[in-house]
């Protein structure tokens, strides 16, 4: 089992790191492989929708998107980490979101989606629910905790006082862990579910 952790932090070793840190702790734990990658300081810059990802299997702008690509086509679970802002994912990770899920074509099916937001009060929700739509768009089930996938901190290393927030991601890599193993269990037995042809529709004919 393989989870790729993206922090869309840009401050190393912050709140959201603090979060992520105790998800890895399960999951190491548990025997799954776990990579973090920080992009929240790295200058990514948003999808321009000009289809050559159509053309060359990755996108135009050669950067850390298209060094995570191969990195999710790999792993059994994403985990996808923000600090909020204005009640809203960081705007770098968004951008490179954007980009890694229209850019690259191989199957999400069935990969695990975690999404976890970090505050220092309000628009924990809001960004929860903003991140969980890349997921749900391409058939990756939600793993889910014994509350919203919150922690709580403003100031460098708060994070550490939220004992319900850190007890959240504990109980959110556990259930991660046991869906991923679950899936990978009925893949063998059963196969994954039927895939029928798309049929796009517009308001414009």
């Amino acid at each position: 089992m393989k989870v790729l952790i993206i922090n869309g932090s840009p401050r190393v070793n912050g709140n959201a790191t603090i979060a992520v840190n105790e998800m890895v702790k399960i999951f190491d734990n548990e025997g799954v492989e776990s990579e973090v990658v920080q992009i929240g300081n790295k200058d990514i810059r948003g999808c321009i929708a000009c289809g050559t990802c159509f053309k060359n299997g990755k996108c135009v702008f050669n950067d850390v998107v298209n060094e995570l690509a191969p990195k999710f086509d790999e792993a059994d679970g994403l985990v996808v980490a923000t600090p909020v802002y204005y009640a809203s994912a960081n705007a770098t990770l968004i951008a490179c979101l954007d980009r890694l899920f229209y850019s690259t074509h191989f199957d999400k099916t069935m990969k695990v989606g975690a999404s976890v937001a970090v505050a220092r009060r309000g628009g924990c929700s809001a960004t929860f629910d903003e991140l969980n739509k890349y997921f749900t768009i391409c058939g990756m089930p939600v793993a889910s905790s014994q509350y919203w996938n919150s922690v709580h901190g403003r100031e460098k290393g708060q994070a550490e006082q939220d004992s319900e927030g850190l007890q959240t991601m504990r109980v959110l890599a556990r259930n991660m862990t046991f869906l991923m193993k679950s899936i990978a269990l009925g893949k063998k037995q059963y196969g994954l579910p039927e895939k029928e042809k798309w049929q796009p529709t517009h308001f414009i004919r």
